[in-house]
């Protein structure tokens, strides 16, 4: 399980901070051969190492009924949400990684309820897709200590208004409101903090992350989101993925992060442990059990100023999952239910959440 080249866990799921809930992806699903799969962990690549994923996720609604979209505040749903990412993550020193990451998203059957008349019409709006905003994201390791197997991280990111802004409806008459465009056409800062603590074949992650919005497209602001999540993580089977190199005796062990064949382990930055080298563990594949808990809450959207009554609230996934990797490669799939849906006004909940994707380290 001592693994060598470090590959961060959780490195690009510091770049899928778009809202879990109203109509938009939670966005998650990390480069790392193991560990958390929503869940950011403290540890980082190591220096000048890549890591690139392809990640999917499916999100499920309880989409509304005409009788509920028919009502006062012009209420909006939509049935599904499938996104697909493109990541990519490079260890500029042994404690700072940085990021990059670009969506696609398609929302399906789109529908809204207005009031004439006193009278509900209710309008298909057919679906939404196009390219995302473009994700930069950085995580520096402040602290590492070998001894207690404790790690702590700062995260910073910044999305680009880079996505697509103007797709129009079904009947081609209008560009959808920007809350089902790809793209927000706002620029968005992110901060946050991340905590690992490993103990044998498990391993505890933490992590928080504050954005700040801004307006952006059609004069409208999409509001401020606050992320927790918590991640419990067991290696059930597997070795080292191929490392033939050895380990100093009293260095921290790291099953749930570490791997690649022939590289050794550094002492450097922050650690404080010496000591002779031991044997690393035997090749093998590795797989992981994870349970999380993911948790958003998100500000009411405003739209020229005015406040939308139906937007913004609280949602907590429990979600667990399998993490398979060996040598070089990474496979993961995350299941989500949500068991907190306490939302602001009329809106579509989400129903359940798939989260995929394959990664590698080189």
């Amino acid at each position: 399980m001592y693994r060598k080249i470090a590959l961060s866990a959780g490195a690009t799921a510091l770049l899928l901070v778009t809202p879990a809930f109203a109509h938009h992806t939670s966005g998650a699903g990390s480069t790392g051969e193991t560990g958390p799969i929503v869940t950011t962990p403290a540890t980082t690549i190591e220096q000048g190492q890549s890591s690139a994923a392809v990640v999917f996720e499916y999100l499920k609604f309880d989409a509304l009924s005409d009788a509920q979209l028919g009502v006062p505040g012009h209420p909006h749903s939509l049935d599904a949400i499938l996104a697909s990412s493109l990541i990519y993550s490079y260890g500029v020193t042994d404690d700072l990684t940085l990021t990059l990451r670009l969506p696609f998203i398609r929302r399906t059957n789109i529908r809204e309820g207005h009031l004439h008349g006193g009278e509900a019409e209710i309008e298909a709006l057919g679906d939404s897709a196009g390219v995302g905003d473009l994700s930069v994201f950085g995580q520096y390791r402040f602290y590492r200590d070998r001894a207690t197997q404790t790690e702590w991280a700062f995260l910073a990111g910044l999305k680009l208004p880079t996505g697509d802004t103007s797709v129009n409806t079904a009947d081609g008459n209008e560009p959808f409101e920007t809350e089902f465009q790809p793209g927000s056409g706002a620029w968005e800062g992110s901060f946050g903090v991340a905590f690992t603590k490993r103990f044998g074949a498990w391993s505890f992650d933490a992590n928080v992350l504050y954005t700040l919005a801004s307006e952006g497209a059609q004069q409208t602001d999409l509001g401020d989101r606050f992320q927790y999540n918590a991640a419990l993580s067991y290696r059930l089977t597997g070795g080292a993925g191929g490392a033939s190199g050895r380990m100093r005796a009293g260095a921290l062990p790291q099953p749930m992060y570490h791997g690649g064949p022939g590289a050794h382990e550094h002492s450097h930055g922050h650690d404080h442990d010496h000591g002779a080298e031991v044997p690393a563990a035997p090749k093998g594949p590795a797989l992981d059990l994870v349970l999380e808990l993911n948790g958003e809450w998100h500000a009411r959207e405003t739209i020229a100023g005015a406040t939308d009554p139906n937007s913004g609230g609280n949602v907590v996934f429990l979600s667990p999952g399998l993490r398979l990797s060996y040598d070089k490669w990474s496979g993961f799939v995350s299941l989500g239910v949500p068991v907190i849906n306490d939302l602001n006004g009329i809106q579509a909940e989400p129903d359940w959440r798939v989260l995929t994707g394959v990664a590698v380290n080189f």
